[in-house]
């Protein structure tokens, strides 16, 4: 299967992809610039793919425990050979035992972006299982596991497509405290097209709204802003508390 190198955090990071699966970009970047971690602490990724987001948080955020979960076999190999977290081969929504068992001081995840009838199916498997969840609802429990794996005190941030905030926002308001909505638009006066949200668990902080995070400039240029610019390149924290 044809595989790409390809460069994240300006270079800092090199991950190994193929090029027809589901391929980690910005959104990666910018999940794992907004987890709270310290030195120390522990991770878990649920749907870890080739591994970018928990090992982006590594290359900011040294001495971390890094755990991943992913159920395709490929991109399950690729995240083992990308770095140097644990990684289990299995169904987020059926964790294996041991994961049931064990919990993280935060929990990311990346879940497929699309509904289960949302649009046209991917031609490659894997593709499409990164991209669209397989059952109505399958996002909701995915976020619902998220949080049951979350220690005390611990957080769980997630990205997803706009449409889908409320898939986040009901489950995690009912397990967490402090949430906190951080929309991601193209760029100034344009509609958020993602939106990244995290809570604590135990928390008793209400939900905040964030101003919007705009990737380019007003005046159209491709290039991105300055603070974009930051997190994607320079390893800048996005900052939600």
């Amino acid at each position: 299967m044809t595989q790409t190198r390809d460069a994240f955090l300006g270079g800092r990071l090199v991950l190994r992809q193929t090029v027809t699966g589901f391929r980690a970009g910005s959104d990666a970047v910018l999940l794992a610039a907004a987890v709270p971690a310290r030195a120390g602490q522990s991770v878990l990724d649920l749907g870890c793919g080739v591994g970018a987001v928990m090992y982006c948080l590594g290359t900011r955020v040294p001495g971390l425990t890094l755990t991943g979960l992913e159920t395709e076999p490929v991109a399950a190999a690729l995240a083992r050979a990308n770095g140097t977290a644990e990684v289990a081969e299995a169904d987020v929504l059926t964790l294996p035992p041991d994961l049931r068992n064990r919990q993280w001081d935060h929990v990311v995840s990346n879940p497929p972006y699309f509904g289960a009838s949302a649009g046209s199916p991917a031609h490659a498997p894997a593709r499409e299982a990164g991209l669209r969840e397989a059952r109505p609802g399958d996002l909701r429990r995915w976020v619902e596991i998220a949080c049951k794996r979350a220690a005390p005190k611990g957080s769980v941030t997630l990205i997803a497509r706009a449409d889908r905030l409320a898939d986040l926002v009901t489950p995690m308001a009912a397990a967490l405290g402090g949430l906190v909505v951080q929309p991601v638009a193209a760029r100034p006066g344009t509609p958020a097209k993602r939106v990244i949200v995290q809570g604590v668990k135990g928390s008793r902080a209400a939900l905040r709204l964030c101003a919007p995070l705009n990737l380019h400039a007003a005046d159209g240029s491709d290039g991105y802003a300055p603070e974009a610019e930051e997190i994607l390149r320079n390893m800048g924290p996005l900052s939600l508390r």
